[in-house]
């Protein structure tokens, strides 16, 4: 008996040793499988950004490279290399690089690209090395191919590879001296050269002197004096020009006041400074940065956090440089390995928020108003000053290093279907998700889906093509009701200035109302509704490119009445493109009519009053009456916005499951009965602990 009761637990026990061992094999296919996609991209992306570049006219494509050493460029003509203030580097670049002027142009540009992109490669490579510890396998695994991603579609790099410069060098050479190599001699050297070609990293000799290597820093103090001074005796006037006249290069290159210069220098113009009272409030502010900002830096780095330490430092260099180009601001996206928020649920903001500035134009994160002008010229310095001297970045000492105050999740009914979610792991969080990112994510969405309307069109016939086919389905449906119920709006005076009203102010201001509230009261219903919102623009988009539609207002010879445009000239072949910011044949589906769908929905579903419920139809009532009375849309194009709202409701059941959470109710009614020592089951600990974070959640909401 005792034998066969062993050999069953042994038997067990190589059971559950196979499970374990072929779920861990699963995990490591599927790592490998996700390493191998990562680094197809990389490759996708280098060969994409190569050909980008060389495929541009060659007037266009490496322009400051061309413009140095081109036929006529300043290092292959005699004279001065400032004389026409279009080379902006260093004496000791202009020595370095003059060699070059005898390549064959058109080798030199596939050659000079080739190698730009080999070193953004090694960048990457040296800063996943230089990650933190502790570090787990799949980060290790993972972070080179995500960091060599990053810096290849980051703002800085694209501009470096279209105009041929050599901002990414200084960082590698930094990079490689503070992270890499052990010799204190090596590393001040580096840092020297990289300073000799871009001047305010010789700030990183700072760093090195606080970080107790100043054999180091006095290496890299003497080697950046030893190369500028070899390139004044070579380059005596040039020299005079730059670090005299120009002081340090302030002078050169495009205007200091323009959006390009992301310095503090530049946006002090910006603001109207001017003169001595600009100087002034630049040292002022520039000693109170270097001094804040290399303390944080030598705090992080004795922390062992060195890449933090390091991007600080650059982003210190950044603000407080008299001019800061788009290609030097390659540090401000090394940041993102800082840790911040003792939530988990908040530590995708800060990386979120260096990703999408580093990548994104200012235009697409911050909205077109007046107020905001300032902030979004001023995006990347405001960033980078950010995370010199303001960003709480995590200790490696903090508690909530490693592990951050948990998220509670919610628990969705069973969904009818066994399939149901699609997505497991695309659960809802009870807790209301932070501001930021959630305002930089419906930003960013929407601007990408208004660039992709305003693409998504096939020209005037094409559209006026598919005009005719919709309004003969209408008519053989017997619902064309446009031109009637068009012109009986524009007849009544009172009619037309409502519903031109209602047309073009309500269609944004109520869905972020209802987004707003859901926010603040019902966090756990916001995530859901934001999905199904968000799915349906994106299928919209669909519509829109796949059949664009002129509406009944673009009709030439049906006789409608542009009520909120006034009279097209339709003699004009671009009549129907009124601006330059939208495609006015994106009319199927109607968005206007979706998204007051949505609104009235949501109303319907969640208002907590039955009297509120009925309101919610008035809105969609409204904009249906709207969108036909001013000749905008066709009824069909109404039916279309209802059929991809639908489809967003079916998309977040599928994939996220039914919008009706699980209370603790359900919890207790589910728990299984205890066993004969009064212990409950292992089934049921594990759902009274689930069920813990539920109720916690519920209670928060």
């Amino acid at each position: 008996m005792c034998q066969k009761r062993w050999e069953g637990r042994h038997s067990v026990t190589h059971a559950e040793h196979g499970v374990r061992g072929s779920a861990a094999t699963d995990a490591e296919t599927r790592t490998g499988t996700a390493r191998i996609v990562l680094w197809l991209v990389v490759a996708a992306l280098a060969v994409r950004q190569m050909t980008v570049v060389l495929r541009q006219p060659p007037g266009e494509r490496l322009t400051d490279l061309e413009t140095w050493i081109g036929e006529n460029g300043v290092l292959r003509v005699k004279g001065s290399l400032y004389d026409p203030d279009r080379f902006t580097g260093t004496p000791f670049a202009g020595l370095v690089l003059k060699p070059l002027g005898a390549s064959a142009e058109e080798a030199l540009g596939i050659a000079w690209t080739t190698v730009s992109l080999l070193l953004v490669v090694a960048l990457g490579l040296v800063a996943a090395r230089a990650l933190p510890s502790p570090v787990g396998r799949r980060t290790a695994l993972f972070a080179a191919p995500v960091a060599i991603t990053l810096l290849m579609v980051s703002l800085p790099v694209r501009n470096a590879l279209h105009l041929g410069q050599t901002s990414i060098l200084p960082v590698l050479l930094v990079l490689v001296g503070c992270l890499t190599v052990r010799d204190q001699r090596v590393q001040g050297l580096l840092v020297g050269i990289a300073a000799a070609l871009q001047p305010p990293v010789l700030l990183f000799a700072v760093l090195l002197w606080l970080t107790g290597r100043r054999r180091a820093a006095l290496t890299g103090g003497a080697g950046f004096v030893a190369l500028t001074a070899v390139a004044w005796a070579a380059l005596p006037h040039d020299s005079w020009t730059y670090w005299i006249h120009h002081v340090a290069g302030a002078g050169l290159g495009e205007r200091p006041d323009g959006l390009a210069n992301q310095s503090l220098h530049g946006a002090l113009l910006r603001l109207g400074l001017h003169g001595p009272l600009e100087i002034t409030v630049l040292l002022v502010l520039a000693v109170a940065v270097a001094v804040l900002g290399l303390r944080r830096a030598a705090r992080y780095a004795r922390d062992g956090q060195l890449l933090l330490a390091v991007s600080v430092t650059g982003c210190v260099a950044v603000v407080v440089s008299p001019t800061t180009w788009q290609h030097q601001l390659l540090w401000v996206l090394l940041a993102v390995v800082g840790r911040v928020g003792k939530r988990a649920s908040d530590r995708p903001v800060w990386p979120a928020v260096v990703v999408l500035v580093l990548t994104l134009p200012g235009t697409m994160l911050l909205p077109n108003v007046g107020a905001l002008h300032p902030v979004r010229d001023n995006v990347l310095l405001l960033t980078a000053l950010a995370a010199a001297c303001a960003v709480p970045f995590l200790p490696r000492t903090s508690p909530y290093w490693s592990a951050p105050v948990p998220t509670d999740y919610a628990r969705p009914v069973p969904a009818r279907w066994s399939r149901v979610p699609l997505l497991p792991f695309w659960r809802r969080v009870l807790t209301r998700p932070n501001l930021l990112l959630e305002l930089l994510l419906i930003r960013v969405v929407y601007s990408a889906y208004a660039k992709v309307r305003l693409a998504a069109t096939a020209g005037r016939p094409t559209a006026e093509k598919h005009g005719r086919q919709v309004h003969s389905l209408e008519q053989w449906l017997h619902i064309d009701v446009e031109h009637w119920f068009n012109h009986k709006v524009a007849g009544i005076g009172w009619m037309r200035d409502f519903f031109d009203y209602y047309y073009s102010t309500f269609h944004f201001i109520i869905p972020l109302t209802i987004l707003g509230v859901l926010y603040v009261r019902r966090p756990a219903d916001y995530r859901w509704a934001r999905s199904t919102i968000g799915f349906a623009t994106l299928l919209a988009l669909v519509g829109f490119w796949l059949y664009p539609l002129a509406p009944p207002r673009l009709m030439p010879g049906l006789g409608f009445i542009d009520t909120v445009h006034g009279v097209q000239d339709f003699s004009k072949p671009d009549y129907g493109t009124l601006t330059s910011v939208t495609n006015q044949y994106a009319a199927m589906p109607s968005l206007h009519f979706g998204w007051s769908l949505w609104c009235g929905l949501m109303i319907l579903i969640l208002a907590p009053k039955v009297w509120m419920k009925p309101l919610g139809l008035l809105h969609p009532f409204f904009t249906i009456c709207a969108i036909v009375g001013t000749g905008n849309h066709w009824v069909l194009d109404a039916a279309g916005g209802a059929l991809v709202v639908s489809l967003g409701f079916l998309l977040t059941y599928a994939l996220a499951g039914p919008r009706r959470l699980r209370s603790p109710d359900d919890d207790r009614d589910r728990q299984p009965v205890a066993g004969s020592g009064g212990r409950p089951s292992a089934d049921a600990r594990t759902l009274a602990g689930r069920g813990t974070a539920a109720t916690t959640g519920a209670a928060r909401e």
